[in-house]
């Protein structure tokens, strides 16, 4: 089975690491990006010239959506109500990974203010840059997937320099928070 292709036993994984991939062929440095998860029978059903361009072995599709507006994420993700053809979603974002102890040191400024600690965690001497995949299902399933940025591999060149690498994490416990978001714009 290739890393893209979802597995019988939990598609919505296999969905989340096909959306990091497709969101990774882009770059760095995107806004977030919601997807939704359409059965992909019913896809073509709805839109048969798409026959070409979609798995049908995979039962479910990622469907692109319209960029999220500007601000308050879960503010977006608030004001979401899908049809019932879409059976999950999933939405990839940048992100910014600090150690335990420095989460710890700006616990303070988190009360205090918000934009203050975004630019505290940005500015960080030990942070690590990171695209979150979360993606739920409506009949509860959930998956996340980061992507961290650039670590170095430890296989130094010729010249003694190291080749970054990025370094796939994989838990459905990463973003509980997101995945609440997610699942709650499936709620009446």
């Amino acid at each position: 089975m290739s890393p893209s292709e979802p597995s019988a036993a939990h598609p919505v994984a296999g969905l989340a690491r096909e959306v990091e991939e497709f969101v990774a062929a882009a770059g760095w440095d995107q806004p977030p990006q919601l997807f939704a998860l359409v059965p992909t029978a019913a896809l073509l059903d709805e839109q048969p010239e798409l026959a070409g361009q979609l798995d049908r072995a995979n039962p479910l599709t990622p469907v692109a959506q319209d960029a999220l507006p500007e601000g308050d994420l879960a503010e977006s993700l608030g004001r979401i109500a899908w049809p019932e053809i879409v059976v999950g979603c999933a939405l990839a974002q940048e992100i910014i990974v600090l150690p335990p102890d420095v989460e710890e040191e700006l616990e303070g400024v988190a009360e205090a203010d918000g934009e203050r600690l975004r630019r505290a965690a940005a500015d960080h001497p030990r942070r690590t840059e990171a695209r979150l995949v979360a993606a739920v299902l409506r009949d509860g399933e959930r998956a996340c997937v980061m992507r961290l940025r650039g670590i170095p591999s430890g296989d130094g060149d010729s010249s003694g320099a190291e080749e970054p690498v990025d370094e796939i994490v994989e838990s459905p416990d990463l973003a509980p928070n997101l995945l609440e978001a997610l699942t709650a714009t499936f709620q009446p």
